[in-house]
């Protein structure tokens, strides 16, 4: 794990962070030419150790073949957080991924050289992130892979984010600033309604989650959600919870917010894999971007996971279809 400090860092909110962490990690060897690189950023709530997983031999990144960086996104508690910056904490600040995205190109081109990537992977917000690139950046981008996300957050995903807020804003913890203890009501709300949107129907009427050890309902929401979020900083989670509801590819200097015009400058080969049951970043929704992205294919998983089938730590068969439609994208001329 290293850290890429970013002096005087302008942000979108209008902040200026006079020392920015980013903390990131590398995998694999960069080849002589650096045509290699496959740039994986973070998701909501992770970490890189906790979307590593993926990275192995014959896994679908493999770091053979790869040179690996996970960067971490502003607000995840390693790279420059509230729960480690004080200015991140004061009132009208915020993250956006157009922060996220010039510092991750700071960290390639100043730090290793590199000036292409071969590819951006990334699921939900981490697919935000690689819609981010390959509009920002579209001359350096050969292919994109955005799994279970949007390059703009749904009025339909807003509210679910904003019953997230709110779950954690309403405890009595919170002091209408921060947070002055622990949120244990929020917390428990938060991990409920998370559970509650990231699989789908079928998922739970088929109980997936006894195979796992979980002896009941309660029991995987106590062991599975809400104890994996209780590892996070609150501030941090809401933090993270503002980047995602400003996520918006048009919404910066060079495309005015102008939605169809960013997605058409993508030049990138983007595959486009929602889940066939996300509830967060439906199919229907991916389905209308892709139509604007000019090389996109759209490919969904056929799972009953929901939003998870992107991150299939725990489901081989969706880890495995995964794997062979990067195979695909990789080998296009």
């Amino acid at each position: 794990m290293k850290t890429f400090t970013l002096k005087n860092l302008a942000l979108q909110c209008g902040a200026v962070l006079p020392e920015a962490n980013l903390v990131y990690q590398t995998y694999g060897e960069l080849a002589a030419d650096k045509s290699n690189v496959v740039l994986y950023p973070t998701s909501y709530g992770a970490q890189h150790l906790d979307i590593d997983w993926l990275i192995r031999p014959e896994g679908i990144l493999d770091p053979r073949r790869w040179f690996i960086i996970i960067p971490n996104m502003f607000g995840n508690g390693l790279s420059s957080s509230p729960s480690n910056c004080p200015t991140c904490q004061e009132p009208g600040f915020f993250f956006t991924h157009w922060d996220n995205v010039h510092g991750q190109e700071r960290l390639l081109r100043e730090v290793l050289g590199v000036e292409h990537l071969a590819l951006v992977y990334g699921w939900s917000m981490g697919a935000q992130q690689a819609y981010h690139w390959g509009a920002l950046f579209p001359d350096r981008v050969a292919r994109i892979a955005a799994i279970c996300g949007t390059a703009r957050t749904t009025e339909h995903n807003q509210i679910f984010l904003q019953s997230l807020r709110s779950s954690l804003m309403a405890d009595p913890a919170w002091n209408g600033q921060s947070f002055e203890g622990v949120p244990d009501r929020g917390f428990q709300t938060f991990a409920r309604i998370y559970a509650s949107w990231a699989a789908s129907q079928a998922f739970y009427r088929q109980r997936i989650y006894t195979q796992f050890g979980y002896t009941s309902l309660e029991d995987y929401l106590v062991r599975g959600w809400e104890a994996n979020y209780r590892q996070r900083d609150p501030h941090n989670l809401l933090a993270m919870l503002e980047t995602w509801l400003r996520c918006d590819v048009s919404d910066n200097p060079i495309y005015g917010g102008d939605y169809q015009r960013a997605l058409e400058a993508i030049r990138a080969k983007t595959l486009i894999m929602p889940s066939a049951t996300d509830l967060y970043f439906t199919p229907e929704d991916c389905a209308v971007e892709a139509e604007l992205i000019p090389q996109a294919t759209y490919q969904p998983i056929p799972s009953i996971w929901g939003h998870r089938a992107g991150n299939p730590a725990q489901n081989p068969e969706d880890e495995r279809f995964i794997r062979q439609a990067v195979e695909s994208l990789v080998e296009l001329d």
